[in-house]
């Protein structure tokens, strides 16, 4: 895969191999080759995904992840899957582009026990998936997110980080 990492916040240590492997996980489940996948990942702070959604989503706050799909691959029926992307006339698949915080991801780690390698690999897939059309606004399409999730998290080794 193409990865372009970013890392604008020296605390991001060991995030490449963690990135490339949850990447990974989501592109072979989703059946995508991935030496013609790319994508681009910014490793940030908190100030810095604050203006990121604010200038995007108009909600001028830290979050733990965004992420810009290259191209609109979402399904029309909630609950539907969504189209699998295609390559352009290079042959590459531009997927788009995720941004991460640290403090957030380090807080929420914290917060609910888990270790901060399982939830950054977590948030990775999470905003894999909605590069690749997923998204969780109606639940039909939240479940169907969530489930994909577990799934790839549980290939990974990773507890179903929706278990109460």
């Amino acid at each position: 895969m193409n990865l372009e990492l970013t890392i604008e916040d020296a605390r991001w240590q060991g995030l490449e191999p963690l990135a490339t492997r949850a990447i990974g996980a989501v592109l072979g489940h989703c059946g995508l080759d991935g030496d013609l996948c790319e994508i681009s990942l910014l490793a940030c702070d908190d100030a810095r995904i604050a203006e990121l959604n604010a200038e995007f989503r108009e909600k001028p706050a830290p979050t733990n992840v965004l992420s810009w799909p290259a191209e609109d691959l979402a399904a029309e029926q909630p609950g539907a899957m969504p189209a699998q992307p295609e390559p352009d006339f290079t042959g590459e698949i531009a997927l788009g582009d995720i941004a991460i915080a640290y403090e957030t991801c380090s807080r929420e780690a914290a917060e609910t026990g888990k270790t901060m390698d399982d939830h950054v690999t977590h948030l990775i897939i999470h905003g894999m998936l909605h590069l690749l059309g997923y998204d969780h606004i109606r639940d039909p399409d939240a479940n169907l997110m969530e489930g994909v999730e577990v799934a790839i998290l549980g290939k990974l080794g990773i507890d179903d980080p929706y278990k109460a």
